[in-house]
């Protein structure tokens, strides 16, 4: 019983402090939450919770404020995550169904989670690893040339021209079409890949009529289309990518600029700070928060995070959350993201 009323206790401390900005008194606790006991039953709980290490006195004759381990106890015992009201629900659907590409996807994401959660939002964009083959196009622009398609089930979508050495007939295109689309569909892009590499043996290396892989075409040819697929799968440059928004949210908190504003402000311009912080991207709409010290960087010891992974099957392809001061509102940022990661994944589906 004693237990839960110092749970209690906590909840209202950290709940008051989040909005007011102030530390808490008993008397004010008493006040707003109607816990039932009297003011000096609060402040031996207040006491105790201090002896704990649960909160703590900023200054004599203040009230208390909670600790990163205040904090902590309060997400893992004390937090339910706050069911977005209709119109918020409504909001991100109509936000996020406009989008037209995976780079719109992530960019709507991202204002849209700083806005509904008044912190810094990242949103890393889809990884190609983690990512398999929908489809692959081959179109025939001219003799000599050719475009290829790459659709991704990120939503990514890659188009290379492909130069091509000996022209293809519309049986050699469609039988080269076949295979690509055998080799690399439904495949993880390293399976993928691998498939895609015994279609295109080095045609150097070939003896003198040494018959095709693909029949009818060119073993110049197929290399030539086979690398440039390659190439575009292979391409890194979106794995250590990252959006980010609401960095103006950051004003909010201009009482502890020195401590946990002006090392944040530094890490966003560093995108791989923002990935290591944000964490590997987790499935099953776990939301993952890390709290002050928790996190990997020691100069960001003021701040927590709040994250989670999207992508399409249930699957994780990346992840996104928040960033800010250890002061904030965990039980409705959990809940934005959670909603924000699972309406990505569902566009991702559909895509």
């Amino acid at each position: 019983m004693q237990e839960e009323r110092r749970l209690a206790v906590l909840r209202a401390i950290v709940e008051d402090y989040v909005a007011t900005e102030e530390p808490v008194g008993s008397k004010a606790l008493v006040e707003r939450h109607g816990l039932g006991v009297s003011p000096a039953t609060v402040r031996n709980d207040m006491a105790a919770l201090e002896d704990e290490g649960y909160i703590a006195q900023p200054h004599t004759s203040a009230g208390r404020i909670p600790t990163d381990k205040g904090y902590r106890l309060f997400v893992d015992r004390l937090t339910t995550v706050k069911p977005l009201s209709s119109a918020e629900r409504r909001a991100i659907t109509t936000f996020l169904d406009g989008a037209v590409d995976i780079d719109d996807v992530v960019q709507r994401s991202v204002r849209l989670l700083s806005q509904l959660t008044r912190q810094v939002a990242v949103v890393q964009y889809p990884t190609l690893s983690g990512s398999t083959v929908r489809h692959v196009e081959l179109v025939v622009l001219g003799p000599e040339r050719m475009l290829a398609v790459l659709i991704l089930s990120s939503g990514r979508v890659e188009q290379r021209i492909v130069e091509v050495p000996v022209p293809l007939g519309d049986d050699a295109l469609a039988a080269l079409r076949s295979r690509v689309l055998l080799a690399a569909v439904g495949q993880r892009i390293a399976e993928a890949m691998a498939a895609l590499g015994e279609l295109a043996p080095d045609p150097e290396e070939l003896p003198p009529g040494a018959p095709s892989v693909v029949p009818g075409a060119d073993p110049r040819t197929v290399a030539a289309v086979v690398d440039v697929l390659l190439e575009a799968m292979s391409d890194e440059r979106s794995d250590q990518r990252v959006a980010v928004g609401g960095a103006a949210n950051l004003a909010r908190f201009g009482d502890s600029f020195d401590t946990a504003v002006r090392p944040l402000l530094e890490a966003l311009e560093e995108h791989v700070v923002l990935l290591k912080l944000i964490g590997e991207a987790g499935s099953g709409g776990l939301v993952t928060v890390r709290i002050g010290a928790e996190g990997p960087y020691e100069q960001l010891a003021s701040t927590s995070v709040v994250s989670t992974g999207y992508g399409p099957g249930g699957g994780a392809l990346a992840s996104l959350g928040i960033v800010g001061p250890t002061r904030m509102d965990y039980p409705s940022t959990m809940a934005a993201v959670r909603a924000v990661a699972g309406y990505v994944s569902r566009i991702l589906d559909e895509s």
